[in-house]
């Protein structure tokens, strides 16, 4: 039986941003692969680079402060770092779409919910513009917006968090793309309507066959959503792993941190949470060994000195650790 051919491949990705206080090494040789259909999530704490390479999988970062220095994004057997912008804005919102963090700052204010899903329905899917308003309609009403022949001409504003991240939902998915980038979709909003935009959304993937990447920092939303989990720590992938056995044995002692901070209804109140302590390293400076040595109780010599690559432990569980069987 041959195994299906990934649909995304991200291969030792570098993506740098250039300051007038030097080169930030936002990404830095991260590599992963995304199955047709798949969700993947993407973990770490804020600033590890999580959505820069979202962000380079799309060439959507600004490009007089950052450049892709190296590596490759193979979607559907094409390199998407070689293509003419052109070409890259056939892709953007049509075969990949995203939804972005903050709904209120990435929606128009001065354009309807309406016309903004349509403009992209126009696009790439060649509708008219009642076509495309139609279309807007039927999203809309896929995402659970009452009343949507009414609301389609309301404002952005003349909505609350969790409908603003639906219509998010409701324009990212409105050409059927093959691959959904999802950058925190729910950090703004309340527990309860966090649960319900995510399983709408993976509701949704399920209808119309999307592969997902969900990136974010809460384990818990990876526990819930995800089928494989890529943990990154300083624009590096540390551990990579079927959900399932991350939280049964996470092998870097990041992961190991990262779950200690968890907090449990059994824990006992009158002890601390744990945290990882120490500071992130400053990206502006090269770092020869393992990123995250100088944090971590198993560093040694040859974790500062030499830089750990990302092997398998069997069963799929990659980690990047020199001390992973002590972990």
């Amino acid at each position: 039986m041959t195994e299906t051919a990934p649909i995304l491949e991200v291969l030792d990705l570098r993506t740098h941003f250039f300051t007038q206080d030097g080169v930030t090494r936002a990404v830095d040789g991260v590599s992963f692969s995304l199955a047709p259909g798949e969700t993947l999530g993407i973990v770490g704490e804020s600033g590890c680079g999580k959505s820069v390479t979202a962000l380079s999988i799309l060439r959507l970062l600004p490009p007089k402060l950052s450049r892709i220095v190296g590596g490759r994004v193979v979607f559907e057997g094409t390199d998407l770092l070689t293509l003419h912008e052109p070409a890259m804005r056939e892709i953007r919102g049509n075969r990949i779409a995203m939804i972005f963090q903050e709904p209120m700052t990435s929606l128009n204010p001065v354009l309807t919910i309406g016309e903004q899903i349509a403009e992209a329905v126009r696009i790439h899917q060649g509708a008219s513009r009642k076509e495309a308003l139609a279309r807007a309609v039927e999203m809309l009403k896929l995402v659970r917006i009452p009343d949507a022949e009414r609301r389609v001409g309301d404002y952005p504003h003349q909505f609350s968090g969790g409908m603003r991240q639906r219509v998010m939902i409701a324009m990212a998915l409105s050409c059927n793309p093959k691959l959904l980038l999802a950058d925190e979709p729910t950090t703004a909003l309340d527990v309860t309507v966090q649960k319900q935009i995510l399983r709408l959304m993976l509701e949704l993937k399920e209808r119309i066959g999307s592969a997902v990447i969900l990136i974010t920092h809460d384990l818990g939303v990876i526990a819930e959503t995800a089928k494989r989990v890529v943990v990154m720590y300083a624009g590096r992938v540390v551990e990579q792993a079927e959900v399932t056995a991350l939280f049964d044995a996470p092998l870097h002692p990041y992961t190991r941190g990262l779950m200690a901070s968890i907090p449990r209804l059994k824990h006992n109140r009158t002890r601390r949470l744990a945290e990882i302590p120490g500071i992130v390293p400053d990206l502006r400076t090269p770092i020869p060994g393992c990123a995250f040595a100088p944090r971590c109780p198993l560093a040694t010599d040859r974790c500062r000195e030499a830089a750990p690559s990302l092997d398998d432990h069997g069963g799929g569980h990659f980690a990047a650790c020199w001390e992973a069987g002590r972990a």
